[in-house]
């Protein structure tokens, strides 16, 4: 197994269990974004828009630059590697089951057929 640094994995899936984390993950996979417009399109105050950011910025899925009274954020792509790779070492445990249960299934249909070919 891969060795993780589980606070920082933690912190990444806690992030990413928000659905308007992920909504602001994927404006900020277009560019740089001040708050303002990143909250345009959310209906919630800057506040609570803030609020999330700095979740997503604790997991460092993004940096954040003051310039002036303007804040800028960033998405820091690099960061999602380790969940990424996570998922991915487990998904060979998922498609072989996937797998395994697919032949089973195909045995009992085929078992199930027969025996209705042989009721009538």
């Amino acid at each position: 197994m891969v060795e993780y640094n589980e606070q920082a994995l933690d912190a990444t899936f806690a992030a990413l269990a928000d659905p308007t984390r992920r909504a602001i993950l994927a404006r900020l996979s277009n560019g740089d974004l001040t708050v303002t417009e990143i909250a345009q399109p959310f209906a919630m105050s800057l506040a609570a828009v803030s609020k999330h950011l700095n979740v997503l910025n604790k997991a460092n899925l993004i940096s954040r630059r003051k310039d002036g009274r303007v804040r800028h954020c960033r998405l820091l792509p690099e960061n999602l590697k380790a969940a990424a790779d996570w998922v991915k070492f487990y998904q060979q445990f998922w498609d072989e089951n996937l797998d395994a249960l697919a032949r089973y299934l195909d045995q009992n249909s085929d078992q199930t057929d027969q025996k209705e070919r042989e009721k009538t």
